[in-house]
């Protein structure tokens, strides 16, 4: 089943707990929270306090993916806040294997990011033990891009890499994703489309998501 995750990135942040409840009545699968340092990445975001306050206001599972140096240093704080899924960038300066488990005993799904220059080959040693693999499809740090069209062939050979060896990971697929190139992302093989603008801009938010979702 394919799965939505709205980026509250493109959020109205003068009405969070509005947008958590509009996310909840179009019926989002779950809520990607982009936390960015403004190290790895030129942008801040938000972290662990803020998302602390927003878990109180929706029930919807949050799905947080770090853009930050350091990731290990975040495992704890979202993991105590029940954080579902956390990813980290494989270009970060961590130990993969390491760091893949930690995540995982703190009781959270584990995925692995990797930018769009960056080779699907570089993780063929951790597929077997990660719960699922984002591909950016725009580089990181800025909302609002367009996608990058080489992507969808990087998300066919990453399916048929998981095929091949029989494995079970997720594919998640994020930057410029619209319900204008969702079908053939979703063919490519991808299980969940982040989208921001796509969602948060719509004058149908509920319609929007089930056009991304295949409906």
């Amino acid at each position: 089943m394919i799965r939505i995750a709205p980026s509250l990135l493109s959020a109205d942040f003068s009405d969070l707990r509005g947008e958590l409840q509009s996310m909840k009545e179009a019926g989002a699968d779950l809520l990607h929270i982009d936390v960015m340092d403004g190290h790895f990445v030129p942008n801040l975001s938000y972290g662990a306090p803020v998302v602390t306050h927003l878990s109180a206001h929706t029930d919807i599972p949050f799905d947080v993916h770090l853009m930050v140096t350091n990731p290990g240093d975040y495992i704890q704080p979202f993991a105590k806040i029940g954080t579902r899924m956390l990813s980290f960038h494989y270009e970060a300066p961590v130990h993969h294997d390491r760091l893949i488990h930690a995540i995982q005993d703190a009781g959270m799904q584990a995925g692995i990011v990797l930018n769009p220059g960056t080779p699907i080959s570089v993780l063929d040693d951790v597929l077997s033990v990660v719960d699922y693999v984002l591909l950016m499809s725009v580089n990181p740090g800025f909302g609002g891009q367009s996608y990058i069209p080489y992507v969808t062939d990087k998300i066919a050979r990453l399916a048929a890499c998981r095929r091949e060896r029989g494995l079970a990971f997720e594919i998640e697929v994020d930057g410029g994703v619209t319900p204008a190139n969702a079908d053939k992302i979703r063919q490519a093989g991808a299980d969940i489309l982040v989208a921001g603008s796509a969602v948060f801009r719509s004058d149908d938010r509920k319609a929007t998501i089930e056009k991304l979702r295949g409906k």
